[in-house]
């Protein structure tokens, strides 16, 4: 750019945002100067909008490809007064429940003082066809909060944070939002999803918190240990914990007796505990502690509780045996695990694929009913409880909707003072298993009823906090049955074939003698080339094998890179869904109607949950919302939540945990070796039910079946179940 000229002053009205940053509001807009004349503006503008008039200072500065432009340092901003000014203004989408159409309508019957009637009369905008008192009370009250929003967002700019987080705040404060920011600006970390540690401290700082507040260092380690729950650990190491809060403040050693006051302070306040384990100290929050502990006791209370049935196991053991139950034939490790499950008050099953768990749940179903026992089917998604049902051809649910959450109070209706009405629940997926939901199942449990969890315990652990399922197995006070035998109609399937092979670390095969053809491995050693194969896949072989592209799915080891879900999914997406289609773009995504679409958290109030799967099928541009079907639910979503949503035309394996597909597409290169073990490649392959595609270099797969080591999470679970090891109170 050429040197700029002396500072200026310039207005006029904004025709249209041509860009605008996500993360910082920079923003590149055409101003219309008047007769008919128009300029482009850069700068930081703020939660300004089409049809808005400003008044700009800055410089004028000639761009070398765009030519003259008017870099603006700073801007004050009016409603609009022109006609076409307040029809932009409103048709810009910025007052939910007024679109182009109604715009234009709400100006052509009020003229310029259509915004007065908003502000002061809003139920003289029934007067427009079309607008009846509901629709006139969501514009006037979108009037008012954006009025709020608007303050936020410049609140939020002067402290140097990004204002598109300004809806979200406003939704969980209200007009409070920035009296409760300068009362304690840590708080945004813990209650508004997407806000991270970072951004909180930004505004901390502005206020005035010094680097070495005992506030802010409580804060930070109340993070730390936070984000170690991001990877699973209940607990951090207390020298780690030290090093990883110094880091994150950007502190010295010097201030580590502060570090030291801030942690008696908050183990004062009950906020977080203390274990010594092997002479090393581990903390956690309180919260924790006290989840993980209440597991390890309810499970000894159910175990040493009477059982509400007794059974005739000779009997039941005669009838399993003789192979007369239907003509199923149970083998000995079956048989035993159904005696189990009627004896014990907890138990587990665990095996691979084609070991027979579905065939075995069945006949303890079968069993049951002969005896008129009440019983439940669950399982922790929604996915891996269709899964259930389709083989047990029972009624499932998730875990959620079994327990009943009720979003009002935030807390599942059914626990240790509404229990279940049921003798016996069984879980499928059980690896699936966090310490929150593991914790919820057994205080909402009859101290009478039986609990069977199902699960492979190769697979990858929970995506949540903790290892649960592990952690009872390697406890030995769980009665544990593991299926080791592959039945003889799973032998000729290379999926699982390959599934046992890759458990026992050998390199899975693509063709055997008397095997189905469902394995298929493309080698390629450069990943720019790995859309090619995948374009392939979905023209030729998908169809061609009789299946269905929405009943595929790319399972990828990591979100970033050439080969990561990113990537993937804005190409996908034009494969898939390239035609325009009404929707809304959002931090650089494109939603439109029809885009596979995913939660990536739990969502409570709508009762979706992270992992779930669903397909965009409406845009309203009036009400600015888009509604998402997921399975037998639809959804709504305002712009503002959409950060909740990735596409879903290639998704982590880590999110493909309890889903089965027709078709698993496994792309794995050595641009993944970070996340690159065996229980990984393994929970991909086993997410295929009829074929499954693996794309990528030799040297990566076999990087990955070698790795057996895992990630270890640091929990207490197995000491609670099998010690007395205690926190220090």
């Amino acid at each position: 750019m050429t040197e700029p000229h002396l500072s200026e002053e310039i207005s006029g009205t904004i025709e249209r945002i041509v860009y605008r940053h996500p993360q910082t509001g920079f923003c590149v807009a055409v101003l219309s100067l008047g007769q008919r004349s128009s300029v482009t503006v850069t700068g930081h503008l703020v939660g300004v909008n089409p049809g808005e008039q400003i008044i700009a200072s800055g410089k004028w500065l000639q761009h070398p490809k765009f030519g003259k432009q008017f870099e603006i340092a700073s801007h004050q901003q009016k409603l609009p007064t022109t006609l076409v000014g307040i029809t932009k203004y409103l048709s810009s989408g910025l007052i939910k429940g007024i679109g182009a159409v109604y715009a234009q309508k709400m100006v052509s019957h009020f003229g310029d003082s259509v915004l007065d009637v908003i502000e002061k009369n809003p139920e003289r905008l029934q007067e427009i066809e079309g607008i009846g008192p509901k629709r006139a009370e969501t514009i006037a009250a979108a009037w008012i909060d954006q009025k709020y929003i608007s303050t936020l967002m410049i609140f939020l700019q002067e402290k140097g944070v990004s204002a598109t987080y300004a809806a979200k705040i406003y939704k969980k404060y209200g007009n409070a939002a920035i009296a409760l920011l300068k009362e304690n600006p840590f708080r945004l970390a813990d209650d508004i999803w997407g806000i991270g540690f970072k951004t909180a401290d930004k505004i901390a700082q502005q206020l005035g918190c010094l680097p070495h507040a005992i506030s802010r260092i409580k804060a930070g380690i109340v993070h730390v240990i936070s984000t170690a729950t991001g990877s699973g650990h209940i607990y951090a190491e207390l020298q780690d914990l030290k090093t990883k809060t110094l880091e994150l403040l950007e502190l010295t050693d010097e201030h580590e007796p502060l570090l030291k006051n801030a942690l008696h302070e908050l183990h004062d306040g009950q906020k977080i505990k203390l274990i010594t384990f092997q002479e090393q100290h581990f903390i956690t929050l309180s919260s924790f502690y006290f989840t993980e502990r209440a597991i390890a006791d309810i499970t000894k209370t159910l175990l040493a509780h009477t059982s509400a049935h007794s059974f005739d196991l000779n009997a039941i053991y005669k009838k399993l045996s003789t192979n007369i139950n239907r003509g199923i034939s149970l083998n000995e490790d079956q048989q035993k695990a159904i005696l189990t499950a009627l004896q014990s008050k907890v138990m587990i099953v665990t095996g691979g694929p084609g070991t027979g768990k579905t065939t075995l749940i069945k006949e303890l179903l079968s069993t049951l009913d002969e005896h008129h026992v009440r019983y439940r089917l669950a399982a922790p998604t929604g996915r891996a409880a269709k899964r259930m049902m389709e083989g047990t051809r029972r009624h499932a649910m998730t875990l959620h909707r079994l327990l009943e959450f009720d979003p009002s109070t935030m807390q599942f209706v059914h626990n240790e003072k509404n229990a279940l009405s049921l003798d016996f629940l069984i879980i499928d997926e059980a690896s699936m298993l966090d310490i929150f939901l593991m914790q919820a199942v057994l205080k909402a449990l009859p101290h009478t009823a039986h609990l069977i969890l199902i699960g492979d315990i190769d697979q990858l652990p929970s995506v949540g906090a903790g290892n649960v399922l592990n952690d009872l197995i390697k406890s030995g006070v769980v009665p544990t049955t593991r299926l080791t035998h592959i039945f003889r109609q799973a032998q000729d399937s290379l999926i699982i074939v390959n599934a046992h092979r890759i458990n026992q670390g050998e390199f899975p095969v693509s063709n055997l003698p008397d095997t189905k053809k469902d394995f298929i491995f493309i080698k390629e050693e450069q990943p720019e080339n790995l859309f090619g194969h995948l374009q392939h896949i979905y023209k030729n072989i998908v169809p061609q094998r009789g299946f269905k592209a929405e009943d595929s799915m790319v399972l990828v080891p990591m979100n970033r890179g050439v080969a990561g879900t990113f990537n993937l999914n804005g190409q996908l997406q034009q494969f898939f869904n390239a035609e325009p289609q009404p929707g809304v773009s959002h931090h650089g995504t494109n939603f439109k109607v029809g885009d596979r679409v995913m939660q990536i958290r739990n969502n409570y109030e709508k009762l979706v949950f992270n992992g779930d799967i669903g397909t965009i099928t409406h845009f309203d541009a009036d009400d600015q919302k888009m509604k998402v079907i997921f399975g037998d639910r639809d959804v709504l979503y305002e712009t503002s939540e959409l950060d909740e949503l990735v596409l879903a035309y290639a998704i982590s394996i880590h999110k493909s945990q309890g889903s089965e597909y027709d078709v698993a597409i496994i792309p794995i290169f050595m641009q993944h070796f970070m996340l690159l073990q065996r229980n990984l490649v393994y929970t991909a392959l086993t997410r295929a039910k009829k074929l499954c595609i693996f794309i990528g270099q030799p040297k990566a797969i076999a990087m990955a079946i070698k790795n057996n080591k895992g990630t270890k999470r640091t929990t207490f679970l197995y000491h609670f179940l099998t010690s007395d090891l205690a926190c220090r109170s």
